[in-house]
């Protein structure tokens, strides 16, 4: 083989297209200090690839368990938004293709804003089905959190355009007509719930975004309604929003003043 240059050989490696064990054995028998770097660079995100491919893998073993009882339509189910002092708790309920790969979908706290956008997009293209819940602030107060949670899940649940007959739930357990699992920390566990997880995040950012730009003085798109040193020192400067929950602390203390 002939000598080739250290730019064709990283054009060659960043495409990594038909890359056989004689050229990457060729490239190691090479001593320029270059090609070598390029070669340990390539090694790395082939190690990297490979433990994102089995990450994703070991998050399917929920879906590949219940498929193989008969299942089709499993449904991921997870919820956003059940901390902060303002704003709706989000929930959605995604129906993943059984062609569906996305490596690298997690948990979506785990996943930066950049990331989250793209698998949102990427989810919304090739769901089979996608549903959204959403109980806001006046609800939240009322019947408590907890409750508005579980309501919201079904509501996300109903939303769906394909019938699911399973559900993959994030920890909460629902009384629903549909045979389900309750999975502990379960958006990290299984490709259906972080992909829930996903579209309940972005869905409620945005929204959260929008309240922030109704009253810019409060950070919402910053912090997204938790209670931030900057959010509570925006609630002790101008008071609370319609959209603060009076039930959550410090917000119910500052209301009966």
């Amino acid at each position: 083989m002939r000598k080739i240059s250290i730019r064709e050989i990283e054009e060659k490696l960043t495409a990594d297209a038909c890359l056989d064990d004689s050229f990457i054995e060729f490239l190691a028998n090479d001593e320029r200090k270059g090609v070598q770097q390029l070669l340990k660079k390539w090694h790395r995100r082939k190690e990297e690839e490979k433990k994102v491919h089995e990450k994703y893998v070991e998050m399917s073993l929920y879906e590949q368990k219940y498929k193989n009882l008969g299942y089709q339509h499993i449904a991921g189910i997870d919820e956003v938004g059940r901390g902060p002092l303002a704003g709706p708790v989000v929930t959605a309920a995604v129906i993943l293709p059984a062609d569906f790969y996305l490596p690298g979908l997690d948990d979506s706290k785990k996943l930066s804003e950049q990331k989250r956008e793209e698998y949102f997009e990427i989810i919304q293209a090739t769901a089979t089905a996608i549903g959204v819940g959403m109980i806001h602030v006046d609800e939240i107060d009322r019947i408590n959190i907890y409750e508005a949670t579980k309501k919201a899940m079904k509501a996300a649940i109903i939303d769906l355009n394909v019938q699911p007959d399973f559900l993959l739930i994030d920890a909460v357990k629902l009384n629903t007509p549909y045979p389900y699992e309750a999975i502990i920390k379960g958006d990290g566990k299984s490709i259906s719930i972080a992909a829930a997880s996903i579209i309940a995040k972005v869905t409620r950012d945005r929204i959260m975004s929008d309240i922030g730009e109704e009253y810019p003085e409060y950070g919402f798109a910053k912090h997204m309604g938790y209670g931030t040193k900057e959010h509570l020192a925006a609630i002790q400067k101008f008071g609370i929003t319609p959209y603060h929950r009076k039930s959550f602390s410090p917000i119910k203390e500052y209301t009966e003043k």
